[in-house]
């Protein structure tokens, strides 16, 4: 007499035992299955069930509007599909004893789809975090972090198929080529075959383009003139500050915004006006601005070379962009092609036209990066990040950069010393990042002062405070 029921004389399980035992085989613990099997429409509503909670999580990946992409949800099947096979070969004339075992296709199915549901929770809550921009300070500043947790959840979902294959009494040849086969599909898909169910909708991009013809090609020869011979010339016995602004980057109004405002604040607490030069790309100013060039900038950098002291004088620099990890200052201007702009660049151009004392400010992410090529015995430089951190208020819709609005806006308005400017424009900054949520972590702004340019710089501010009203 078998000492074991037979799998019919077993009372059939309900969908709430399958869903609990499969939950515990995704925490490595024994499912108390054997000599049962699912019914089809168990299978249904558990493939059905994981299904909806895949397109939950990844509706909420995707912030903003966002449309379904069936194209996008069905390409990814094909693993499924293929896995399915993998695990019928693997099972295929394998004979044990199902009053002790788990057993059948639509069993492995079953505990696999409910033990995934952990995994697509965590991964899901990860990918949830990074799309908007809610990662925790601890993962936020650590990529390796980030990643460390990513490869722990796909050394879980590896561990789980393994547990199921021992659960089901696979011999080590076929459970160590089982799982390697689905782990090699789990990565194809990972990196090969990354389309979405959900897509994200696009904003209408509304900006104005430039239209390059060659009316605009002669406006701006002519603007460049009329800049150029607007230039005041300076002042005998006067130390003067002369200013060049450069915004390269066309398609975010806060460049142009920050521009004019810097130039605003030469001129008004630095004696300045007429004697700075604004170099921008937008469509809006291809009719009223020379553009920002690295050509144009070294132009510029000549021209106020020939109109100041060189020796006296103080140049003031101002750049504001997006800014890359590899140092160098994004400019666009489609359909002109503008070269992105170097620290290098700026320090050929300021060094072939002679100009010795020079406030070089960068609002750029990464723009620490900047800090040593333009350094100097004579220059001051500002930046608004260290070389490994994002600045921020770069988007659409800010009306200045953290970094502009902090050091030129609010603290320059309150005193013309650029490093008191400085040194209290950074806890500012600092908190703006905070109550904003800055992912990475603090942008840690930059200053470098070289000795020589300090004594001209208070003399400055000694002299613009007491002829201040």
């Amino acid at each position: 007499m078998n000492e074991h029921p037979s799998a019919n004389a077993l009372p059939p399980l309900g969908l709430w035992q399958w869903i609990r035992e499969g939950l515990r085989t995704s925490f490595l613990v024994r499912a108390r299955v054997a000599g049962h099997r699912p019914t089809p429409r168990q299978l249904l509503l558990v493939v059905a069930g994981v299904v909806l909670l895949e397109l939950a999580l990844g509706r909420l990946e995707v912030p903003g509007p966002a449309h379904f992409d069936l194209r996008g949800w069905l390409i990814p099947w094909w693993s499924s599909g293929l896995s399915a096979l993998l695990v019928w070969a693997a099972l295929w004339g394998r004979r044990t004893d199902e009053a002790r075992r788990p057993s059948g296709l639509a069993t492995w199915f079953v505990l696999s789809f409910v033990a995934s549901v952990p995994l697509l929770l965590a991964g899901g809550a990860l990918n949830i975090a990074h799309a908007r921009e809610a990662m925790p300070a601890f993962l936020s500043t650590s990529p390796v972090a980030v990643w460390t947790l990513y490869v722990a959840l796909i050394a879980w979902g590896v561990l789980v198929q393994l547990w199921l294959g021992v659960q089901f009494g696979l011999r080590r040849l076929r459970l160590a080529g089982l799982t390697l086969a689905l782990v090699a599909l789990s990565l194809l898909g990972t990196w090969h075959f990354q389309d979405s169910a959900w897509e994200a909708v696009a904003e209408p991009d509304d900006r104005p383009r430039l239209s390059l013809t060659q009316e605009t090609f002669e406006r701006q020869q002519a603007l460049w003139q009329q800049a150029v011979q607007g230039l005041a010339p300076q002042r005998e016995g006067v130390v003067d500050v002369y200013g060049l602004v450069f915004a390269p980057y066309a398609y975010e109004d806060v460049f142009l915004r920050e521009s004019d405002m810097v130039a605003g604040v030469l001129a008004e607490r630095f004696e300045a006006r007429d004697r700075v030069l604004r170099l921008v790309n937008h469509a809006r100013t291809a009719d009223s601005l020379p553009w920002a060039t690295p050509l144009n900038l070294e132009r510029a950098v000549a021209a106020l070379a020939q109109r100041m002291d060189r020796e006296e004088d103080v140049l003031v620099v101002y750049l504001t962009s997006h800014g890359a990890s590899n140092f160098r200052l994004a400019a666009e201007h489609g359909p002109l092609q503008v070269p992105w702009l170097t620290p290098q660049d700026l320090r050929k151009a300021l060094d072939a036209a002679g100009v010795r004392h020079r406030v070089i400010a960068v609002s750029a992410c990464y723009s620490g990066g900047w800090v040593q090529p333009l350094a100097g015995d004579d220059t001051l430089v500002m930046t608004a990040a260290d070389p490994d951190h994002t600045s921020y208020g770069c988007g659409r819709k800010s009306e200045l950069t953290f970094f502009g609005r902090a050091l030129f806006h609010e603290q320059l308005r309150a005193t013309r010393s650029f490093e008191r400017a400085f040194a209290a424009a950074v806890p500012v900054i600092r908190q703006r990042e905070v109550e904003a949520g800055k992912p990475d972590g603090f942008s840690n702004p930059q200053i470098q002062v070289g000795a020589g340019i300090r004594p001209v710089l208070d003399g400055l501010a000694r002299r613009l405070d007491a002829a201040a009203p």
